[in-house]
């Protein structure tokens, strides 16, 4: 058989196989409407987290006992987008973001919700909350803590607002991208970026010697991309996203001088969580200011075996309130306890799927 017999050959059991693929795609989109009209009569909540993780790991392992070529990476991000799609088909689904678009923000969100959700940039977290809380926007992504500048005050702020749940906590390793249409780094004459991601990328500017190129601030990582598509002789710094929105090429990846930077973003949405047997617990706790009233509180937690896993004071509104997160589930009898002694004082942000390193 000739090379041209043998790559048609191919090509032709490619072919037959993405015909199957779709003939099953459409055979699971046919149950996942089913299980659509059963959600409409019971009201049961479209976006389950801990359905979806529980899925990709069995499809993992799964895949891991045939020998198969796909690592765990590679079938989050096939089945991320099928359960987009299938949520779509179920309810349009509206997410609400802070923009701009091409933004890590929005990178998050596109990784949760897939390419064919309808996504609604907004100027400010609270807009964001706003859109949901008027039930323009099924659900909201905010940041809500960054490993080197700590907790985002105003997502705090907003938390303690508006009565929304937290639906999903999840990290975003902060990998920053060098977008260019030069195609050498001696004809870069300036670079786009928000002014603290000149800082965090030191290393990689002095190694290239780019120190003397002028650095120039701009609103956001996603404008940087923009100016730098349009100038000649400039670059940005920016997310991946951004890059691949309009279309500049990236010369380098993951130039960041911390390999660690990472986010946390929480998505926001209307309804609780199912208890999942691995979950976390957010609440906001406005104590009393009698001596020792942080102590009792927190040996409550200890006399139930509740691991604490963060705990910050913070000013909101000039009054002092703990931001606390701990493992479990607030419809677990021992958490359940607390929430009732403390109704006054805690405010319940949401349960929700723990997140793990598991590979």
């Amino acid at each position: 058989m000739n090379k041209e017999a043998g790559l048609k050959k191919l090509r032709d059991t490619l072919d037959s196989i993405d015909n199957e693929v779709l003939e099953l795609l459409n055979k699971r989109m046919e149950v996942v409407h089913k299980v659509g009209e059963l959600k409409a009569v019971s009201g049961g909540a479209i976006y389950r987290p801990e359905r979806e993780k529980a899925i990709i790991q069995r499809l993992t392992e799964q895949s891991k006992q045939d020998d198969g070529a796909l690592a765990k990476n590679a079938i989050e991000a096939i089945f991320l987008e099928v359960f987009a799609v299938s949520r779509n088909l179920e309810l349009p689904e509206k997410v609400a973001f802070l923009g701009p678009i091409g933004t890590f923000t929005h990178q998050m969100s596109e990784s949760k919700f897939g390419a064919m959700s309808e996504y609604v940039p907004m100027n400010s977290i609270k807009g964001v909350f706003n859109e949901v809380a008027a039930k323009r926007a099924k659900f909201g992504v905010v940041p809500i803590e960054n490993s080197s500048n700590g907790m985002v005050n105003d997502t705090l702020m907003a938390l303690n607002e508006y009565n929304l749940k937290i639906v999903s906590n999840s990290p975003m390793n902060i990998h920053h991208s060098f977008a260019t249409k030069c195609e050498h780094i001696k004809d870069i004459k300036k670079i786009y970026s928000k002014d603290i991601v000149f800082g965090q990328c030191r290393n990689f500017l002095s190694e290239y010697k780019l120190d003397n190129v002028e650095l120039i601030p701009v609103n956001s990582t996603a404008n940087a991309a923009l100016k730098a598509l349009e100038e000649e002789d400039s670059a940005a710094i920016c997310a991946h996203i951004a890059a691949k929105l309009y279309g500049l090429p990236i010369l380098f990846e993951q130039i960041e001088d911390d390999s660690k930077n990472h986010t946390n973003f929480v998505i926001i949405s209307d309804f609780n969580n199912a208890n999942s047997g691995n979950d976390n617990t957010s609440i906001l706790a406005k104590l009393s200011k009698e001596s020792g009233s942080l102590v009792r509180f927190l040996e409550e937690f200890n006399k139930r075996n509740i691991n604490l896993t963060k705990i910050e004071s913070h000013i909101i509104k000039q009054e002092l309130i703990f931001y606390i997160e701990f493992n479990g589930h607030k419809d677990d009898k021992n958490i359940n306890e607390i929430i009732d002694i403390y109704k006054d004082e805690i405010k319940f942000l949401g349960s929700y799927l723990r997140e793990t390193d598991e590979n």
